[in-house]
C-alpha cells in the first residue's frame, strides 16, 4: 500500500525555461487544494543538501505565472551524482517531513529525481528543458518561448543582412539537439540549416549554395547554425574567405533562456504541475509527466531515460526543399 503523501516539495534544476515559474505555480496552488503541505527547494539538488527549503503557500507563488526564470532558482550539482550524497539528500527530507517531490528540469534532472526515490522519496519529474530533446514528450517546457524568442532576433539580423548583401550565420541554442534550429530555420526562412542529427561537415556544399544564390540575384544568405555543431565565428571566415562575401556570425545565447513565456508554455506547465501533484498523490514515484498524441500522461524515469529521439526525417527533407 502506497504511504500517504502529507507533505511535497518542489524544485527547479538545471537550465532555466521559461514557463518553470507557471509549473511551480501549479504544484503549489493544486498540492494546497487537496490538502498537502508544499515547500520550495531553493538553487536545484544543491540547495536541497544545503537545506535552503522554504514553506509554500498559494500567495508565494501569485504573479509568477508572467514571468521567465524560475523564483526558486537553479544550479548544477555534480555531487549528487554520488550516491552518499543521494543519501544525504534523503535524510533531508525526511528531516523536513517531505514525502514526495516535483522536480522540474531534464533528462539529468531526472536522474537525480531516480536517485531519490531508489531512496525512498517519491519523487516526479517535469520536463522543463528549451532543448525539447526529452524523447518521452512531444513537448517540453519552455521550448515554444525560445524558439520564438529566436525567431524574432533572427528577424531582425535578417533585415540588415539584407541590407548590406550579407551572408548570415546565426547560432541558436539547443545542445545537442537541432529542434530550436530546424523550427528556425524553416520559420524564418533559411538557405541553409545545418543541424546536429543530420549536419556532414561538408562546408564546400555551403559555399557552392551561397555562389549558386548569388549569382540568382539573392542578396543575403541565412544560414541557421545548431549551438551542436557551433564554431560559428571560424565558420564566418572562412565562407567569406571562400566567397568574398562579407559573412558575419551571431550567437543569440542565453536570451533564448529568458523573456515572458508564451501561452502554450504558460498552458503546458500548468497541467503538467498539477498532474505531476496528482498522480505523486496516488502513490507513484519514478515518474515523468509527458505530453503524447494529444494527451498527458506519465513513463517510468528508466523506460524514459532510455528512448531515443531524433529529428523527423520528412520535417528535416521539408526544410531543405524550403531552401530552394
Amino acid at each position: 500500500m502506497a504511504k500517504e503523501i502529507k507533505t511535497i516539495a518542489v524544485l527547479t534544476s538545471g537550465g532555466d525555461a521559461p514557463g518553470m515559474n507557471a509549473a511551480i505555480r501549479a504544484v503549489v496552488r493544486t498540492a494546497i487544494y487537496r490538502g498537502v503541505k508544499v515547500k520550495g527547494v531553493k538553487k536545484g539538488y544543491n540547495g536541497l543538501l544545503n537545506e535552503d527549503i522554504i514553506d509554500m503557500e498559494p500567495r508565494n507563488v501569485s504573479d509568477i505565472i508572467q514571468r521567465g526564470g524560475t523564483v526558486l532558482g537553479t544550479a548544477r550539482c555534480l555531487e549528487f551524482k554520488k550516491k552518499e550524497y543521494q543519501e544525504k539528500a534523503a535524510e533531508i527530507c525526511r528531516k523536513h517531513g517531505i514525502d514526495g517531490i516535483v522536480v522540474i528540469g531534464g533528462d539529468g534532472s531526472y536522474r537525480g529525481a531516480q536517485a531519490l526515490s531508489r531512496q525512498g522519496i517519491n519523487a516526479i519529474g517535469i520536463p522543463g528543458t528549451i532543448d525539447l530533446d526529452i524523447a518521452c514528450t512531444e513537448y517540453t517546457i519552455g521550448f515554444d518561448t525560445a524558439v520564438n524568442t529566436a525567431m524574432e532576433a533572427i528577424d531582425k539580423v535578417k533585415d540588415t543582412s539584407s541590407s548590406h548583401e550579407r551572408c548570415s550565420i546565426i547560432e541558436v541554442m539547443g545542445r545537442h539537439a537541432g529542434y530550436i534550429a530546424l523550427w528556425c530555420g524553416v520559420a524564418n526562412g533559411a538557405e541553409d540549416i545545418l543541424l546536429p542529427e543530420n549536419y556532414d561537415y561538408n562546408e564546400q556544399e555551403i559555399i557552392n549554395h551561397i555562389i549558386e544564390s548569388r549569382k540568382k540575384g539573392k542578396i543575403h544568405h541565412l544560414i541557421i547554425n545548431a549551438e551542436g555543431i557551433g564554431h560559428s565565428t571560424s565558420m564566418a571566415k572562412r565562407i567569406e574567405a571562400a566567397t568574398g562575401i562579407e559573412t558575419r556570425a551571431t550567437i543569440l545565447g542565453y536570451m533564448q533562456r529568458g523573456g515572458s513565456p508564451t501561452a502554450r508554455d504558460r498552458y503546458y506547465a500548468s497541467i503538467m504541475g498539477s498532474y505531476a501533484v496528482d498522480i505523486l498523490l496516488e502513490g507513484k514515484t519514478n515518474r515523468v509527466v509527458g505530453y503524447r498524441y494529444g494527451e498527458f500522461t506519465d513513463f517510468g524515469i528508466e523506460e524514459a531515460l532510455q528512448m531515443q529521439k531524433d529529428i523527423d526525417r520528412y520535417q528535416y527533407d521539408v526544410a531543405r526543399i524550403l531552401t530552394i
